[in-house]
C-alpha cells in the first residue's frame, strides 16, 4: 500500500503524540531513545490492515497470535537496557522490526531473531536500509550463535529466560525482557556476572507474550 504526503502526516502527528502522552510522562528518561521513538516510523513495520492503530497505547494484533509490543514496554525495556554506541545486542521477538530500527540508531550492531516466517518476511523487507541489522529467522528461544552479546532484549514476557540465551551474553552483559508470572506481567532487568545471572523487576507493565518460553514443568511425586 503507497503512502501519500497526507498519510504521512498523519503518521508523524500520531508519532509524536505517542512520544508526549506516551513515553515522556512514563520514565522513558533516556533522550536518545526517545528521539530515535519520535523519528522510527512504526507503522512501517505493521501489516497494513492495522497501521492505523499502530500508535495507540496498546499492543497491536500482527495475527497467529503475535502482537507488536506497547510502545512505553518497548521505551522502558531499552531504557534499563543503558545502551552504548558500541553494543552488540541480541534482540528476541522482532515481530516486524520496530524494536530493531529503534535499536540500530542506538547501539553499533543488532541480531534480532524472529520465528514467525510472515513476520520475519514483513521485518526483512522494513529492515532493508538499515546496515546495521542482521534478521534471523528462528525458535526465539534458542537466541543466535553469534556470541558474545553485549545486551540481550527479549520485546515481549515471557515465563523464564533459557540458559541457551543466558550464555550468548558476555559477562558483565545487560539484560532485559518483560517476565510473566501467574497472570502478572512485570519489566525485569539485570546483569550477567561471573557468579551467575539474574534479572529483578522494575515495572508492573503489560507486556506482550512470547511463544516458546513456557517455564519447564518441575517433577513432583
Amino acid at each position: 500500500m503507497e503512502m501519500t504526503a497526507m498519510d504521512n502526516a498523519r503518521f508523524e502527528a500520531m508519532r509524536h503524540a505517542m512520544v508526549a502522552s506516551q513515553l515522556r510522562t512514563n520514565a522513558v528518561s533516556d533522550q536518545r531513545i526517545v528521539a530515535v521513538m519520535a523519528r522510527v516510523p512504526r507503522e512501517a513495520f505493521l501489516p497494513a490492515d492495522v497501521r492505523g492503530i499502530a500508535y495507540r497505547d496498546t499492543a497491536v494484533p500482527l495475527g497467529r497470535g503475535r502482537f507488536q509490543n506497547v510502545p512505553i514496554a518497548t521505551g522502558r525495556l531499552l531504557t534499563e537496557a543503558y545502551l552504548l554506541p558500541a553494543d552488540r545486542v541480541l534482540l528476541i521477538g522482532a515481530a516486524g522490526g520496530y524494536t530493531a530500527a529503534v535499536l540500530a540508531g542506538l547501539v553499533g550492531q543488532v541480531v534480532a531473531v524472529e520465528s514467525d516466517p510472515a513476520l520475519a518476511s514483513l521485518a526483512r523487507e522494513a529492515l532493508a536500509d538499515y546496515s546495521n541489522v542482521t534478521l534471523v529467522e528462528g525458535p526465539l528461544a534458542a537466541g543466535h550463535a553469534g556470541a558474545p552479546y553485549d545486551v540481550l532484549v527479549i520485546d515481549g514476557s515471557v515465563e523464564h529466560v533459557p540458559e541457551v540465551l543466558v550464555a550468548q551474553l558476555d559477562t558483565g552483559g545487560r539484560a532485559v525482557a518483560g517476565i510473566a508470572d501467574r497472570g502478572i506481567t512485570r519489566l525485569a532487568a539485570g546483569r550477567k556476572t561471573a557468579g551467575g545471572f539474574a534479572l529483578l523487576d522494575f515495572a508492573d507493565i503489560d507486556c506482550v507474550p512470547l511463544p516458546g518460553f513456557a517455564r519447564p514443568k518441575t517433577f513432583t511425586f
